[in-house]
């Protein structure tokens, strides 16, 4: 199982010894995901937090008459679930597709919770990932309601260029809120 990433994400906010990650990575199943494989369906049990090892993943959110929202997209070197599901063992609300092949490396929330008591330090790690998910999901709201289209489409493409090229038109769209048509529009201004 490749950690060397993780660890990586890790180190950013905590300090873990061998032991440590040793014991860490006997938590963790690998995946491996071909392109449009879903690790998560709306509606089934949200049992698993990913770190995207390789890969783009996209959460989507499905209404009755069959148009989807794109709640967030995920990287490598990011996490990603349904997270209130996750945390609350509720049904999934939200789809998680693989956009582009991928390797992840899930926890589980019954592992996440014995983490969270035999090394402590993880309760650190995981508020400090919380609370920057927050706030980025809070900047895009604030984006998304007081900018105009057109500059969320900008503002995508500055904070993402690597994530523009590999999603299609459609997904970006759906990300922006916008009908694909209306993002062409944009793009050929």
């Amino acid at each position: 199982m490749n950690t060397e990433l993780i660890f990586s994400n890790i180190a950013k906010h905590i300090s873990l010894d061998k032991g440590e990650q040793q014991h860490f990575a006997s938590l963790l199943e690998e995946q491996q995901l071909p392109k449009n494989a879903y690790i998560l369906r709306q509606g089934e049990r949200c049992q698993q937090l990913y770190f995207v090892n390789s890969g783009i993943l996209r959460a989507f959110y499905l209404n009755e008459q069959g148009k989807d929202a794109t709640v967030m997209f995920a990287m490598q070197d990011w996490w990603i679930t349904d997270m209130y599901c996750f945390l609350n063992e509720l049904p999934a609300m939200v789809n998680i597709q693989v956009v582009e092949s991928a390797s992840v490396l899930g926890l589980s929330k019954e592992k996440l919770e014995r983490l969270y008591v035999e090394i402590p330090k993880f309760n650190t790690f995981f508020r400090i990932l919380m609370q920057n998910a927050y706030c980025r999901e809070q900047l895009r709201m604030m984006q998304r309601l007081s900018l105009q289209a057109k500059d969320r489409y900008e503002e995508f493409l500055e904070k993402y260029p690597h994530l523009a090229s590999q999603v299609t038109l459609k997904q970006i769209a759906s990300y922006l809120g916008v009908t694909p048509e209306f993002l062409s529009y944009i793009r050929k201004k």
